[in-house]
């Protein structure tokens, strides 16, 4: 026992060399359980890009967070989690499981092409060590060997098995095989999880998406300086972005008047749009809708929100005209009531600005205040205080349009002072205090939020995902059998055939294969009752040499 101790301690190890390490790192990280492990890991690197902001999405709120989170803000900041679809870390997860998945599926592919170019693999000498396997003799006036061989052989061609007979000692046989599809299917599911790999990239690198509100009357071209908002991809390029251009032309609204439990609810939304795909052509009218996007040149424009936009006229101290157009306002509840806020940066001697709400139908709510009672323009009000001062624009800080800063202003109209608030219907002016100038409320336009997508790679995407559900089907549906029958003469002139099925992998549909098997040969033949004996003695052999005969065909 020692000596065989020392024998093993005796044994150099051989050392594997840089080559070697190599080859077993490419080994390691070609295999199908690495690949997995990749998919998962990249599942989990991207969840903290829903949990904090991204730096694509908003760089204002990125640095907002930053500075209300002094510790973790940096700390988060350096290992890049506010960049994380392209950060260092999930790019390398991300081109390791691209290069784990080809590594593993393309010599897998032609490993299988090969497979499926060579002939089912000859019959075993002994088939009755199979699970399922039997024997039939035939009787008497029954065929001989070889006719029983060819019917058996022309049985499974038909059960779309790829056939070839075999000369062998123990007799002539056929061997069979089907369910090449089902390592199709995997290799195609895989192949497909890379496509997506590819499309996703190709996507992510060229997308853009972007969000802009246009109201009644007005138009947007489609170029960086009209957007509200953008969020190009990694390698986006402004020239990438298609001419074309929108107006807005009329918004209708058709509300529920029939329910008493949905009265008021909003039942459907129009806009009548139209479009330009390129300057210099002909406009067309569209109408959008929501769940139905406008499609121009491979950009989709979608219908996300609605809303009041009241046209206002802001005179200054000097009765100059400091502004005059449509506010936005920001729906705050199914009445439609909604915040409104006028920044006059314009204005002289003192800059101004309002905030307050715009109610599309304006009733008394009991206490002096007024709600809005209906979504629909029935009885519009502008109700809103104002101040002069500093806006805080000129210190080119950016700032929210829907918020108005009165930190370094002074309040000039609101229900808690002595000038009390402003409400305005439809043509009616206000006096502001101390001759700050007036506002006006000229009337009321409808205007409609879009979001505006161009992903070249979704389609690719799409594509490649319907594969990856195709070939995943047919592997888990298509089942992979060898089939064997072997037939010869026994000890008493009659044809004896042996046969066995052998499944590629756990198959529970193999029994019922080797049902129909022998079912088709008691239909085929005159199948005399085996006995005991029957079941046990083996064929007669003979001393033929084992030659393959001509493969035969099979799906």
């Amino acid at each position: 026992m020692s000596s065989r101790a020392a024998h093993r301690t005796d044994v150099a190890q051989p050392r594997l060399g840089a080559v070697g390490m190599a080859r077993w790192a490419w080994r390691q990280l070609t295999s199908m359980s690495t690949a997995l492990m990749l998919l998962l890991l990249l599942a989990v690197a991207a969840v903290p890009g829903s949990l904090v902001p991204q730096r694509r999405a908003g760089p204002e709120v990125v640095d907002q967070w930053i500075e209300d989170n002094p510790f973790w803000g940096p700390v988060l900041d350096a290992l890049q989690f506010f960049d994380v679809y392209t950060s260092v870390w999930f790019s390398a997860i991300y081109l390791l499981l691209f290069v784990s998945l080809v590594g593993c599926v393309l010599p897998r592919a032609l490993h299988h092409v090969r497979a499926m170019r060579n002939p089912p693999p000859a019959t075993p000498k002994r088939l009755d060590r199979f699970a399922e396997s039997g024997v039939v003799v035939l009787e008497q006036d029954g065929p001989d060997p070889d006719e029983a061989v060819a019917q058996a052989r022309a049985w499974l061609s038909r059960r779309r098995y790829r056939t070839r007979v075999v000369d062998g000692p123990g007799g002539r046989s056929v061997a069979a095989e089907r369910g090449y599809l089902r390592e199709v299917g995997n290799i195609l599911f895989h192949f497909s999880l890379i496509g997506v790999l590819v499309f996703m990239a190709y996507g992510g690198m060229t997308k853009y998406s972007g969000q802009k509100i246009i109201v009644e009357g007005e138009g947007f071209a489609n170029n960086l300086v009209a957007y509200d908002s953008f969020t190009p991809g990694t390698r986006f390029d402004a020239e990438q972005l298609q001419p074309f251009s929108l107006s807005l032309e009329s918004f209708e609204v058709e509300f529920d008047r029939q329910s008493e439990s949905h009265y008021g609810q909003p039942l459907d939304y129009t806009a009548t749009m139209k479009v330009r795909e390129a300057p210099g052509e002909p406009a067309r009218t569209e109408q959008l809708k929501v769940n139905y996007p406008l499609s121009i040149h491979g950009v989709r424009v979608y219908l996300v929100g609605n809303g009041y936009a009241p046209v206002v006229t802001v005179r200054d101290g000097n009765g100059d005209v400091a502004y005059q157009g449509p506010v936005v306002t920001r729906v705050q509840d199914q009445v439609f009531t909604s915040t409104a806020v006028i920044k006059v940066p314009d204005a002289a001697p003192d800059q101004l600005g309002f905030v307050g709400l715009f109610l599309p139908a304006a009733v008394d709510g009991g206490d002096g205040v007024a709600v809005s009672a209906d979504p629909e323009l029935l009885n519009p009000q502008l109700i809103l205080n104002s101040y002069h001062g500093d806006l805080g624009l000129d210190d080119g800080r950016p700032q929210n349009v829907y918020v108005l800063d009165t930190e370094n202003m002074t309040e000039l109209n609101s229900r808690k002072n002595e000038n009390g608030g402003i409400t305005l219907s439809p043509g009616e002016t206000y006096e502001l205090p101390e001759g700050k100038g007036s506002i006006s409320f000229d009337g009321v336009r409808r205007y409609v939020g879009l979001d505006i997508h161009h992903d070249p790679g979704k389609w690719g995407v799409g594509v490649f995902a319907g594969l990856a559900l195709l070939g995943l089907g047919i592997s888990l549906f298509v089942r992979r059998r060898r089939v064997w029958v072997r037939a010869d003469r026994d000890e008493h002139g009659r044809t004896r055939v042996d046969y066995a099925l052998l499944a590629r992998g756990e198959e529970s549909g193999l029994r019922a294969e080797n049902v129909a098997l022998r079912a088709a040969m008691e239909k085929m033949w005159p199948v005399r009752a085996p006995d005991a004996e029957d079941r046990t003695r083996p064929a007669a052999t003979t001393d033929a040499p084992t030659t393959p005969a001509p493969e035969g065909s099979g799906d």
